[in-house]
């Protein structure tokens, strides 16, 4: 007779920043709980983020209202996760852990030296919490029978009355990414919003690229936008040029908003006049209209930009009036098509998900599935870059975490 599956209060799939930190916290709060994951390497999103120190959490997030850095199906769902825990609550664990840190740009934080400080934070608090911890774990099935979560997994059959999927999305597979989660929600029932590669570069058509191809590698600061009139989404950043197309802060930011066949748009000298500016150096320089605007822009970028057009391969004070105002208008408002993007294997997040309506935006609990949560990047929550993400992973396994008591 086969031995009885082992029993636990919660079982959470995915150690990952979510899955760590519900189980942790789950865990401090008496539970019985055990940990699974199929990887290798523990928490390995974590490892690479922010360059390898953690880009932890956000400053700039408003708990009155949260959702404004935040896009889904359902853009509200995050409010009550976010407002009810900040970053000033993780920041002020790892304070108590004695992770320096500091903040880099518009917010964000990041850790002085290495993103291991912060998975050794979630690992030691998961031990405070007296987690047991499986990995590498494969899952091969689970079933709901008698109120309670039966799993098949490389390690025997466990059994618990919560389970949570903190499973991630489709970014990076090469760190060991699945659509495990999904594959999970579909079998209970759960809608899925269509997924799709967020915060990661765009790539544009050979041929048409090829002028901007030598570009690679130059970085310089634009607006950058998509959208039109209520739908509009704009912002101010670095932008990157690659051999392939565009990257960088600024269309890591947009490309979660951009749809494909549509056009963004990208003002390569934000807050300067350039019509004004090349008419007035019309009448007091000689120079080359590249050298001219070499003042505003990389000069490598001035010097492709006047290639395109010979009304443009002259010194500025022999050039039309209306050539310049073409040049500026082309410069100042940049519209391109892109192609597609770099795809999950470059993509930062997962856009989509679990459809947020099925689930309770106070436990991230299924409302016609009790004791299954869905939490983290495997939702329809996403983050703008920054340390947005890593918060909504946070304050999701929180607002997980208090509910899990009342169903194991």
């Amino acid at each position: 007779m086969p031995d009885a599956p082992t029993s636990f209060d919660a079982i959470v799939i995915g150690a990952g920043a979510a899955g760590l930190f519900c189980a942790a916290l789950a865990g401090q709060r008496g539970l019985k709980v055990l940990l699974v994951d199929h990887g290798e390497k523990i928490a390995e999103k974590v490892r690479i983020s922010g360059g390898g120190r953690c880009n932890f959490t956000n400053r700039d997030l408003d708990p009155r209202a949260p959702q404004k850095h935040f896009l889904g199906d359902n853009p509200n769902f995050c409010r009550s996760a976010l407002a009810r825990y900040t970053p000033t609550d993780f920041i002020a664990l790892v304070q108590k852990h004695g992770i320096p840190h500091h903040e880099k740009h518009k917010g964000q934080l990041f850790g002085d030296r290495s993103s291991d400080d912060f998975i050794r934070m979630l690992l030691a608090e998961g031990a405070a919490g007296g987690v047991t911890h499986w990995q590498p774990c494969s899952v091969a099935g689970v079933e709901h029978k008698d109120g309670r979560y039966l799993l098949q997994t490389s390690r025997g059959e466990v059994r618990a009355g919560a389970l949570v999927i903190a499973t991630g999305g489709l970014s990076i597979p090469k760190i060991g990414a699945t659509d495990f989660g999904y594959r999970i929600a579909r079998q209970f029932g759960l809608p899925l919003i269509a997924t799709r590669p967020a915060l990661v570069p765009l790539t544009f058509d050979g041929d048409a690229w090829a002028p901007f191809a030598g570009l690679a590698g130059l970085a310089l600061p634009v607006r950058i936008a998509t959208g039109e009139k209520k739908e509009r989404m704009a912002f101010d950043e670095d932008l990157l040029f690659t051999h392939r197309g565009l990257s960088g802060p600024a269309v890591l930011q947009i490309s979660s908003y951009w749809r494909e066949g549509t056009p963004i748009r990208i003002d390569l000298a934000p807050g300067v006049d350039l019509a004004q500016a090349l008419v007035q150096a019309k009448g007091r320089s000689r120079k080359l209209i590249a050298n001219e605007l070499a003042a505003w822009v990389p000069a490598r970028l001035a010097e492709a930009w006047v290639q395109q057009d010979p009304a443009w391969q002259r010194p500025v004070n022999e050039a039309g009036d209306k050539a310049l105002l073409q040049l500026a208008q082309r410069l100042s408002r940049w519209e391109l098509v892109p192609i597609g993007s770099e795809g999950y294997r470059k993509a930062e997040v997962t856009a989509g998900g679990v459809d947020t309506r099925a689930l309770s935006s106070q436990t991230m609990e299924a409302k016609a599935q009790p004791g299954l949560f869905f939490i983290g990047e495997v939702v329809d929550v996403t983050g703008w870059l920054g340390g947005y993400n890593f918060q909504w992973a946070w304050a999701s396994a929180y607002a997980c975490a208090q509910a899990l008591e009342a169903v194991s």
